[in-house]
């Protein structure tokens, strides 16, 4: 099990990116959560096998259409990162 931490910076809000991670992150079977930072950024964790992490941080290089990801910073986690959501499903968290 592979657990993540990532920062994105760009165009990532008020374009879906949220929602869009959640349907992406379900459909690849990952736990974790994202949500919007008052910075403008979008914070998520993803946790699940590392293939499919690797497929959705892939995959958030790019994001929805009408997203432009400028900066994506990512750390390897323990599963101590999924304490405040995201166990048990992948979830959307409100801004922090």
């Amino acid at each position: 099990m592979r657990h993540v931490h990532v920062m994105l910076r760009g165009r990532v809000q008020g374009v879906g990116y949220r929602a869009w991670c959640a349907r992406e992150a379900e459909r690849r079977g990952l736990l974790g959560f994202a949500r919007n930072r008052r910075s403008g950024a979008v914070e998520a964790v993803f946790a699940g096998p590392a293939e499919e992490v690797e497929a959705m941080l892939a995959a958030c290089r790019t994001g929805p259409a009408g997203a432009r990801v400028d900066e994506m910073l990512v750390h390897e986690v323990s599963d101590a990162a999924l304490a405040v959501g995201g166990r048990d499903r992948f979830v959307v968290l409100e801004t922090l």
